[in-house]
């Protein structure tokens, strides 16, 4: 039954990602809390169910296109409003869904989880901002994201993630993985200064 329902996610999610590229996210975060959890004691089944539904909010047809709205979005109340009726049509046990709900209400880096679920899954969101995916998933929004219009508002939000993101990591496994990927953000920020010339539009 695990399987059945897991699947059902995946593939709901594979179908609802857009921009495509967004759907990448969802099986990167699961297999980062695995990492992360190794050794830890805690509900695999709800971290998968809330790595793969909690940016549900912020795939295009679920989020507002108007602009003035989109800035007021609050993509994880939406979450929380969907995600258990979803749960509840792929057959995912019901007395699990409220510790879901908690992984995803907290997965932000500005929330304090208090559960072992969604500390890891807050953990692995945080990472996924940084290294390699942290630039690719950032520079792809530029031009079609009303935070991003140029490269300038982008990077200025990779030096934020750079700067912010790692005192606020959990776990002991977390900052493991975490220093590589710092340190290929830290280099390629400080190679883009130095070939941008003070010319980043």
């Amino acid at each position: 039954m695990a399987a059945d329902y897991r699947s059902a996610i995946a593939h709901y999610i594979a179908r609802e990602a857009r921009p495509e590229e967004k759907y990448g996210h969802q099986p990167r975060l699961y297999a980062l809390t695995r990492r992360i959890g190794a050794g830890l004691e805690y509900d695999d089944d709800v971290v998968f169910a809330a790595a793969w539904l909690h940016d549900l909010g912020v795939f295009t047809g679920h989020r507002p296109e108007d602009p003035i709205a989109l800035s007021r979005w609050d993509n994880v109340a939406y979450a929380l409003e969907k995600v258990p009726a979803i749960l509840a049509a792929v057959g995912f046990p019901a007395e699990k869904v409220p510790a879901v709900l908690e992984a995803i209400r907290t997965h932000q880096p500005g929330y304090d989880p208090v559960t072992p679920e969604a500390t890891i899954l807050r953990d692995a969101d945080m990472l996924e901002q940084l290294g390699a995916i942290g630039v690719l998933r950032t520079i792809c929004k530029v031009g079609r994201d009303t935070r991003y219009s140029t490269f300038t508002p982008a990077v200025a939000a990779l030096r934020s993630a750079l700067a912010d993101l790692p005192p606020r990591l959990r776990l002991d496994t977390t900052r493991a993985i975490a220093a590589e990927k710092i340190r290929i953000l830290g280099l390629f920020l400080a190679s883009l200064d130095e070939e941008a010339a003070g010319a980043l539009y």
